[in-house]
């Protein structure tokens, strides 16, 4: 069992709090007894490399799977005695899937403000207002696939944050954009935090990590590292983030494209590897 080693801020100022959150697969331990905690309107980077746990780690906090031990608290909510509660208080963007390709860009901002039961009048001033913002009116009735990349990355980012959620995950959002759509979406991400929205982010671009008030790094599914970067790279002797982030990764065991790999709820073998059978996410 790991010690909790990273201090727990005042429960007054937090929006997730984490005590020993584990989650196992039969045998293997994908997520080992992890503590900490977010602040109000912080932006706290989360990271590890593929297989340390970090996405593992999110789908709980979401409430999309229970952990097997352990407590975590989110806007509030118990995430496993109050799951659905704390779905309704949070924004979710992924990099792999955020939006419906086939609907509109319009329809796709009413569909998910409806999910979280907004105000038809409100919804449709907001997604005006929105659209404005950042400068999608003219493509409003364009289908979201017909979009590049980086606009479709700031649309799913205005979603998920449309219904001022007390929380938005966001995982890995800027992957294969350029530097440009980069930098503009993480003005937009500044600007959530200002209004109070906690931003809980996943990036694999170390330039970002700097970006973040605090930074945790996951190894082998236990938190080896939780800091301000300034602090982080004081501790470990370095002049970036990326090398705080390859000296930490030294010490995993775990193997992406080989002998180890789950990417959800159930376990199998298969060609020596241990698989999981289901919705396929990664660790």
């Amino acid at each position: 069992m790991q010690k909790n080693k990273f201090s727990i801020l005042n429960s007054q100022f937090s929006i997730i709090e984490v005590e020993d959150l584990t989650k196992s697969f039969g045998a293997f331990t994908a997520v080992d007894h992890i503590s900490f905690s977010v602040g109000r309107g912080e932006i706290f980077g989360f990271l590890g490399a593929n297989g340390a746990g970090k996405t593992t780690a999110m789908r709980m906090l979401c409430g999309l799977s229970k952990p097997t031990s352990g407590k975590g608290f989110v806007a509030g909510y118990d995430i496993e005695k109050q799951p659905e509660t704390v779905k309704k208080n949070i924004g979710y963007m992924s990099q792999k899937f955020s939006l419906y390709e086939d609907l509109k860009v319009w329809e796709n901002i009413r569909l998910f403000a409806g999910i979280y039961g907004l105000d038809g009048k409100l919804i449709s001033r907001k997604t005006d207002e929105t659209l404005k913002k950042i400068g999608l009116m003219n493509e409003k009735n364009a289908l979201v696939k017909e979009l590049p990349l980086g606009w479709k990355q700031k649309l799913a980012f205005s979603v998920a944050v449309f219904h001022e959620p007390k929380v938005v995950f966001l995982d890995e959002p800027t992957g294969g954009v350029d530097p440009i759509t980069r930098r503009q979406f993480w003005e937009m991400i500044y600007e959530a935090a200002e209004k109070g929205i906690t931003i809980f982010v996943t990036t694999h671009y170390m330039d970002e990590a700097e970006y973040c008030n605090r930074i945790s790094i996951m190894v082998d599914g236990r938190i080896e590292a939780l800091d301000t970067p300034r602090k982080l790279k004081e501790q470990f002797q370095a002049n970036n983030m990326d090398e705080v982030f390859r000296k930490l990764a030294r010490k995993a065991r775990r193997v992406e494209n080989g002998e180890l790999r789950i990417e959800n709820d159930g376990l199998g073998i298969e060609n020596g590897e241990l698989r999981v059978e289901n919705d396929g996410f990664k660790l």
